[in-house]
């Protein structure tokens, strides 16, 4: 009865495992092909198609996007400084928020908590928006209008708000009792066991800050301050004019079979999402627990 039971574990581990292995592999080749087709010719990539490893090895693609090094260079310090303090500016400004409307012995905590669900059922549109921000706030061309508008999001408030409900009020109970101030408390016993909510807040803001593109489109006109998405956006959209103008015009100035079409896009794909990429692992151990915990109030 042993070995049977012995045996219907390790064939369930077997199978359990398997599926993992297939899912992680679904996950991973698409990133694989991408990467693939970006270090290959437009040519070769028509021809033989998607492949782990490319039938023809180039790096035009990558040649082509970093024909100027300094502008892409630039546009990386852009994001990176706009990613860096956006998110810690959000995760302030969202976790104290979170913090005062879950706390059921504030007076003003269902006014504050009607007032964000407003805001999070309707906003006031794009043209109202820019006109605030350009006309009355001033901030066009800056890389505070890259950061401003990012800081607040009703859903990561929300979250936060959950997470909070279900910390035990006895803590904060014994440290009024010692004498510690509301910010006090907050910042020495709220936030240190909060990591969890903070890091999968954390990486919610920071990845909309990086895929951010739109601001730069609307509020930025100085080269100097543009994000990385909205540069590699227009690297692609001159891609696209150019192989277009010349296949109308005919004209045989450019060999259009040598410029990246395809490949510059997953070369794109592979400058924007990279870096992404290497951080997402080390906010993997608490993204699980930040969103199931306080899902569900016991």
């Amino acid at each position: 009865m042993q070995v049977k039971t012995k045996g219907i574990k390790i064939v369930s581990t077997i199978t359990v495992n398997g599926i993992f292995v297939l899912i992680s592999l679904i996950c991973v080749v698409p990133l694989l092909l991408v990467l693939s087709a970006s270090f290959t010719t437009d040519a070769a990539l028509s021809a033989n198609g998607y492949a782990l490893i490319p039938k023809e090895f180039s790096v035009s693609a990558y040649s082509y996007i970093f024909r100027k090094p300094q502008q892409i260079i630039n546009a990386y310090q852009v994001t990176i400084l706009v990613t860096v303090v956006g998110t810690l500016i959000s995760l302030l400004c969202t976790g104290m928020f979170g913090y005062v409307i879950s706390r059921k012995d504030y007076a003003l905590q269902k006014l504050f908590s009607f007032i964000l669900l407003f805001t999070l059922l309707f906003n006031g549109g794009m043209v109202p928006s820019y006109i605030m921000i350009t006309r009355y706030y001033h901030l066009k061309d800056t890389l505070l209008v890259l950061i401003l508008p990012g800081v607040i999001s009703p859903w990561n408030v929300f979250l936060m708000r959950g997470f909070f409900s279900d910390l035990s009020s006895s803590l904060i109970d014994a440290a009024k009792i010692d004498g510690a101030s509301e910010t006090r408390i907050f910042f020495r016993i709220i936030v240190p066991i909060s990591k969890p909510a903070f890091a999968t807040i954390g990486l919610f803001v920071a990845f909309a800050y990086w895929n951010d593109w739109w601001r730069s489109l609307l509020y930025i006109d100085n080269p100097r301050l543009v994000s990385l998405q909205f540069y590699l956006y227009r690297i692609m959209a001159n891609i696209q004019l150019l192989l277009t103008t010349m296949r109308e015009v005919g004209s045989s100035a450019v060999n259009i079979a040598e410029l990246p079409g395809e490949t510059a896009r997953m070369a794109l794909c592979v400058l924007a999402a990279g870096p992404m990429l290497f951080i997402f692992p080390f906010f993997q151990k608490y993204f699980v627990r930040g969103l199931t915990i306080g899902a569900v109030k016991g």
